[in-house]
């Protein structure tokens, strides 16, 4: 079955750290990949089920909006996206989320 990719970027570590969490809770995703976009943004990506991670991303995005000082820039949904973009960008599984990857 296809897996989407949901991704979220913010202002600051706290909100990322917020989102992120709030995401593997409200849905059945697997974190993929986090890290520091550019002055001080942050961005977390995870894999899963479109409608888990549609329901992740929203969650996320509330999360990240509650922290104090913290602001979600944008975010964005791939359903289903194509091995080349699988093989060039860091959306793919590793051998540090393959653990935690949810069928």
């Amino acid at each position: 079955m296809p897996m989407a990719v949901g991704v979220i970027e913010t202002l600051g570590f706290p909100a990322v750290l917020a989102a992120a969490d709030a995401m593997v809770k409200a849905g059945a995703v697997t974190v993929v990949y986090y890290g520091l976009a550019e002055s001080g943004r942050m961005l977390v990506a995870v894999r899963g089920h479109t409608a888990e991670v549609q329901r992740a991303v929203e969650a996320g995005i509330e999360a990240g909006k509650q922290v104090h000082g913290g602001k979600v820039i944008t975010h964005y949904i791939v359903p289903n996206p194509p091995e080349n973009i699988e093989t060039i960008l860091p959306i793919h599984f590793t051998q540090k989320s393959e653990p935690f990857r949810i069928m």
